[in-house]
């Protein structure tokens, strides 16, 4: 079995639904082990949004990193997630591979760890909630050493 983290975030129609519609999909195929709280996040790159809520969750798999993808943009776009030109658009669900095993992959079509991860409070925060010590395999720094570091903290916060 293999652990990974993924990040899941959607700003359109009932956002906590979407959450956990997203998370049902997902347990049908890989191990659900623990989830963060959801935390309400302001837009990044694209201000004239709705808010988002995330959340961040540990997974074990048999699935390997490409099939974990597919599973991804699967749940995607059965949830209605619609492929778009523009950078950072609106989106029922957004899931995003963060770690897989800490490989490091890179190619045109997957990128692990996540390339954005460690500029993204949205993401360090809830990951810090679930993972505080897990070490990024490319900066060597935990996740709260990569949290203190992050600009942003202030428009992450808990949702309920």
């Amino acid at each position: 079995m293999s652990v990974a983290y993924l990040c899941l975030g959607s700003n359109l129609e009932d956002r906590e639904k979407n959450l956990l519609w997203a998370l049902a999909l997902l347990s049908r195929e890989i191990n659900l082990e623990k989830t963060s709280s959801v935390y309400e996040t302001e837009p990044v790159d694209c201000e004239e949004q709705l808010f988002f809520l995330n959340l961040v969750c540990r997974i074990t798999t048999t699935l390997n990193p490409r099939e974990l993808l597919y599973l991804a943009k699967v749940i995607e776009n059965k949830m209605g997630r619609i492929p778009s030109r523009q950078i950072n658009a609106p989106r029922p669900i957004d899931i995003d591979i963060l770690f897989y095993d800490m490989q490091i992959i890179k190619s045109n079509d997957l990128i692990i760890p996540h390339p954005r991860l460690v500029e993204r409070a949205f993401v360090l925060i809830p990951l810090s909630e679930i993972a505080p010590e897990l070490v990024h395999p490319e900066f060597g720094s935990s996740v709260v050493e990569l949290v203190s570091r992050v600009e942003g903290c202030g428009g992450v916060q808990k949702y309920n």
